[in-house]
């Protein structure tokens, strides 16, 4: 892709006719770019190092001779779809490089950075305190189009007030709660029964599985314009230094999107007017024990990545050589993929990502507008 060119797509004026009429933004909670770009690392497929079981099936499951059939394998719809008709930044070998600004690198002030466009320094910690900015979901959904049409279903329980629920008036179900509200479906409710059933061993947290199928559910019922989809188990699994289960549950979200994103496909409603925003809230540490940690003290954990695939996005796969993305990039870009300018209504918010956005320019398919 030329210089010009770049630049052409950089400047395209928000709102500018695109094909998107929906967005579907996921977190993977601290999922390294390390094991995105490059697969599974074998010095971590031990018990002292990485807390693993049965290495044999490990091995045999996610191994592989090069970075790029280990990625393939632990992610295939993320590099068999995602990386091919849409675009992934982040892979520090192509020069792509993609930066958390906070300064924390833990997660409550990396999904205010995502969802706000920017770092405060008054988020710090993740305690259960309700955020003073307002996200980009939360402007949405004060407007006409978009009220009362976006949704979030998130692992962890701190997301209501990361989202500011009571103020902004989104819904947001999260943590152990079950999904509270008039004409829920037969599936939402045998969930909601799932729910209260179970013994959680944590109560700020349930599964990603049952965060995926309540989200799905709610989706297939209301046809959203905005779905928020906050998975955590991969954060989880490495604080308890278990590799294995960080594969493990990284390896399935990618199908719970895989079948999502199909399902959108074939879809009158959304097919071709549905873009996907993946990326993490931070990255984490280097070495056969720093990969379980991150936060301030851990100068690695600033590295995330991000991908995104949809009608507006050109097909540049893999991308290099270009200057530093900003996790703060987000949120603008999710509202300019809507039409929306953001950083109109927020200035502190950093501009969209560059090339991202591009109406007129070709479909998730290859296949020219």
């Amino acid at each position: 892709m030329s210089l010009l060119a770049a630049l052409l797509l950089a400047a395209l004026p928000v709102g500018s006719g695109g094909k998107t009429e929906n967005v579907v933004l996921v977190t993977y909670d601290g999922l390294r770019w390390q094991e995105v770009f490059g697969g599974a690392d074998g010095s971590l497929f031990d018990k002292d190092h990485g807390g693993v079981r049965d290495v044999a099936k490990l091995k045999k499951t996610f191994g592989g001779e090069t970075p790029g059939a280990r990625r393939e394998a632990l992610l295939p719809f993320l590099w068999g779809t995602v990386a091919k008709q849409g675009q992934i930044f982040g892979g520090g070998e192509s020069k792509s490089i993609v930066r958390v600004t906070n300064g924390r690198r833990f997660s409550y002030p990396g999904y205010n950075e995502i969802l706000c466009g920017f770092g405060d320094p008054r988020i710090d910690s993740n305690d259960k305190k309700e955020n003073p900015n307002v996200s980009v979901l939360e402007w949405l959904n004060g407007k006409d189009g978009f009220r009362g049409r976006i949704g979030a279903f998130t692992e962890w329980d701190c997301f209501p007030y990361i989202l500011s629920a009571q103020r902004s008036g989104l819904l947001v179900n999260a943590g152990i709660d079950p999904l509270e509200g008039n004409g829920l479906g037969e599936r939402e409710k045998a969930l909601n029964d799932v729910l209260r059933g179970t013994t959680w061993p944590h109560a700020d947290q349930r599964s990603d599985a049952l965060t995926y199928e309540m989200g799905r559910a709610w989706f297939e019922r209301t046809s959203p314009r905005v779905l928020y989809l906050g998975f955590g188990e991969t954060d989880e699994w490495a604080h308890e230094g278990r590799y294995d289960l960080v594969l493990e549950a990284a390896h399935k979200i990618d199908g719970y999107l895989a079948s999502m994103w199909d399902s959108i496909q074939k879809s009158p409603k959304y097919a071709g007017k549905t873009t996907l925003v993946i990326t993490t809230d931070h990255g984490r540490g280097d070495g056969l024990k720093e990969w379980r940690d991150h936060g301030e003290k851990v100068p690695a954990s600033d590295r995330i990545w991000i991908a995104v695939i949809g009608p507006d996005t050109p097909p540049l796969g893999e991308r290099s050589d270009l200057p530093e993305v900003t996790q703060s990039q987000i949120a603008a870009t999710v509202a300019a993929l809507l039409g929306e300018d953001w950083c109109a209504e927020q200035p502190k918010a950093a501009p969209p990502i560059p090339g991202v956005v591009s109406p007129g320019g070709t479909s998730p398919t290859g296949a020219k507008k």
